[in-house]
């Protein structure tokens, strides 16, 4: 067996395990929530605990999510299926999956969407992609996040900011995140930016394409993620 077959079987089996433990951890996250619904914390301390283990419990899983996904649009397994969406409906939908992550990290989030707004996109694809960096938002704010969408002259535009420290200045001056080297020894893979421009890539209308955009001039102060759908 050469070693372009070898590195083929060792993708797909590494694809095929990434597969069973987001399962087996997502059964691991509704048993937690319906620990949490029955025993609920009793004080500040209990408090902090289950907010600790749903968020390492959440970001975990949708780690996973991420690399199976990336795995998955490398091998061409994965299509967009562009269809008119209302977009306060995908916004909300990602909101309440994080419901429980945000009460128990005190965290305020504000929405701001015009009811009526729609726009052609994957639903699926897009909605990873804001869950993906509200989860990660949800890690660095301190107390507020906001997400907000509107048509803008460079297309639909989704926005998702917080009130933390804002993002690193090396991510700030990648010109394409496309180009982005998965860091692992430091702890930062940047899988989420890696996910979030595929998908953008992924959304073209004649000679726009989607890209996505981050900045830290938020208006609450910390770092804002912006992901532009033509």
């Amino acid at each position: 067996m050469n070693r372009e077959i070898e590195a083929l079987d060792f993708s797909f089996v590494l694809a095929s395990s990434v597969h069973d433990m987001k399962n087996s951890l997502g059964m691991l996250l509704n048993t937690l929530a319906d620990v949490m619904d029955k025993y609920p914390p009793q004080d500040d301390i209990h408090a902090k605990s289950y907010a600790v283990l749903e968020y390492e419990a959440a970001r975990i899983n949708s780690e996973l999510i991420q690399l199976l996904s990336l795995y998955r649009l490398d091998h061409d397994r994965v299509r967009a299926y562009i269809e008119e969406c209302q977009v306060l409906d995908l916004l909300s939908e990602q909101i309440a999956r994080n419901h429980a992550l945000l009460l128990t990290r005190s965290i305020d989030l504000e929405l701001d969407c015009d009811e009526s707004l729609s726009g052609y996109f994957d639903s699926d694809l897009v909605g990873g992609v804001v869950n993906n960096i509200l989860v990660n938002c949800a890690r660095y704010s301190k107390a507020k996040l906001k997400i907000s969408a509107a048509q803008t002259s460079e297309g639909l535009c989704i926005s998702i900011e917080d009130d933390g420290p804002g993002y690193p200045e090396h991510m700030l001056n990648a010109s394409t995140f496309s180009n982005v080297k998965a860091n692992f020894a430091g702890g930062r893979p940047h899988l989420g930016l890696l996910f979030a421009n595929k998908v953008a890539l992924m959304h073209k209308n004649k000679n726009q394409q989607g890209f996505i955009r981050l900045h830290n001039e938020s208006s609450l102060g910390g770092g804002c993620f912006k992901l532009y759908l033509p």
